[in-house]
């Protein structure tokens, strides 16, 4: 059987393979989904075959999407839409136990990936990262590291391979071979307003992360005003979602739910968050980003067999990054990457715009609200994001949190500082003016303790039943 037409492993329920000789209209599916009906396994192996082979639009694409944004999808809907994205494209097969990978479905200020690969890769872990662009309000992944001057995320599956096995920690951007139908349906997502949608966002995450070829996958759910998922059901709608289809592929997953409903850590903007990130493998840094960092890194070492329990891994990445293990693993990243080491104590290297505007407290008290999806929109404003798919990243621009949540503020005192060009200070100013009350909230009293993790489950795949 061709691969592309592999059957979906699972127990429960099984998939019907596609079949290749069938047609059907590209209105008639879309009208289909728009009107609720469920597609079968055909129909949508049939779609994203033909949108891979330029066959059906994105104008086409991009009425799906919203289809199925609106309409949802089933179970057996959402498995058969990984395995065709999947499918699209080659799939590695890595042997090896301990290739462990970690993903988070986003948020402002979220740049874990480049503190949990580096202390996972330093207890042992091998990390695959295909990662991903920014998608909304959301920075991304391969945005973030490309603010380090030559840093190369546009590797071959071979070097990919190659580095992964020798050293153990490598981070590319997706390419044409790795789901090719996910790399242009996920542009697509960003620019018509259908990212929150869990069928998508499974399908997305898993034909990336299941082409790599891990044997397990640790995932960072986002809920909050910040985060694609705003309540805890609708995040643990996702957590189920992303769980049950690595069991079907056979893959262990650790999820975690974690706040988002303020930005994680303190800066906001690409070359700002890199620097961020060295200095919490350095030990300084905000405590919320090292917290959340730790526990997913340590489930990275628990999943691959290295640590008996999830503790036990949180206290081995924690003694990675306490002996500087961590920060080495990272500077090795990036010089294997073709980017400067001498970076993580020259930050002067990073690309940042040289106008540092402060927002001011207007009155004193407690922190009690940082908006961050505001925050995260302004910066693509900046053109820290993208508005249009073809757009550049700026990745000078940025915010820098002074203050956080439930710290106390002076009036006139610094909340925050925005990094940007001259030609922008015109926007900037009319920005704090007109939007300091919807993102800022200021309380007389002592906010309560803000709770970084809610819930992590562990769902073994089907071999281990």
């Amino acid at each position: 059987m061709n691969s592309r037409r592999k059957k979906i492993l699972d127990l429960k329920d099984h998939l019907n393979v596609a079949d290749p000789g069938l047609t059907f209209s590209p209105a008639g599916l879309i009208a289909k989904k728009r009107d609720g009906k469920a597609l079968d396994v055909n129909e949508i192996q049939w779609f994203i075959d033909e949108y891979v082979k330029n066959q059906i639009a994105d104008y086409q694409m991009s009425a799906m999407l919203m289809a199925i944004y609106l309409k949802g999808m089933d179970k057996k809907e959402t498995a058969a839409l990984t395995n065709a994205m999947l499918y699209s494209g080659k799939v590695l097969q890595l042997k090896d136990a301990h290739v462990i990978d970690k993903h988070s479905t986003g948020g402002v200020g979220d740049k874990t990936s480049f503190i949990v690969a580096p202390l996972a890769c330093a207890c042992g872990v091998k990390v695959p990262m295909i990662a991903g662009r920014g998608l909304g309000h959301t920075g991304g992944t391969v945005d973030k590291i490309e603010a380090v001057p030559n840093f190369n995320s546009g590797l071959t599956l071979i070097e990919f391979e190659k580095n992964l096995y020798t050293h153990g920690l490598v981070l590319m951007g997706q390419t044409e071979e790795i789901a090719p139908a996910d790399k242009r349906m996920y542009a697509l997502r960003d620019v018509t307003s259908t990212v929150e949608s869990i069928p998508l966002i499974t399908a997305s995450i898993m034909s990336k992360k299941l082409a790599e070829g891990a044997r397990g996958f640790v995932f960072d759910i986002k809920v909050g005003c910040g985060a694609f998922m705003k309540d805890l059901k609708s995040a643990r709608l996702l957590m189920n979602s992303l769980s049950e289809t690595g069991a079907r592929f056979n893959r262990d997953v650790l999820a975690s739910i974690t706040d988002m409903s303020i930005p994680l850590g303190r800066a906001i903007g690409n070359s700002l968050e890199i620097i961020e990130c060295i200095e919490i493998l350095k030990g300084r840094g905000p405590e919320d980003l090292k917290q959340v960092s730790l526990h997913l890194a340590g489930g990275m070492v628990y999943l691959a067999g290295l640590a008996k329990t999830h503790a036990a891994g949180i206290e081995q990445v924690t003694k990675a990054l306490n002996s500087g293990a961590g920060l080495a693993w990272f500077k090795k990243m990036i010089e294997l990457q073709n980017g400067p080491g001498e970076i993580v104590d020259r930050y002067e290297m990073l690309p940042i715009a040289p106008i540092k505007t402060p927002i001011l407290a207007r009155k004193k008290g407690y922190f009690h609200r940082i908006a961050p999806i505001d925050l995260g929109l302004f910066l693509v404003e900046l053109g820290g994001g993208r508005k249009r798919k073809e757009d550049k990243i700026d990745h000078s621009v940025g915010i820098v949190l002074e203050k956080n949540w439930g710290e106390k503020i002076k009036k006139d005192e610094p909340i925050a500082y925005i990094y940007h060009h001259p030609h922008q200070t015109e926007m900037v100013q009319y920005f704090i003016q007109n939007s300091y009350e919807q993102i800022f909230k200021i309380s007389s009293s002592p906010s309560p303790k803000r709770k970084l993790i809610f819930e992590t489950t562990i769902k073994r795949s089907f071999k281990h039943v």
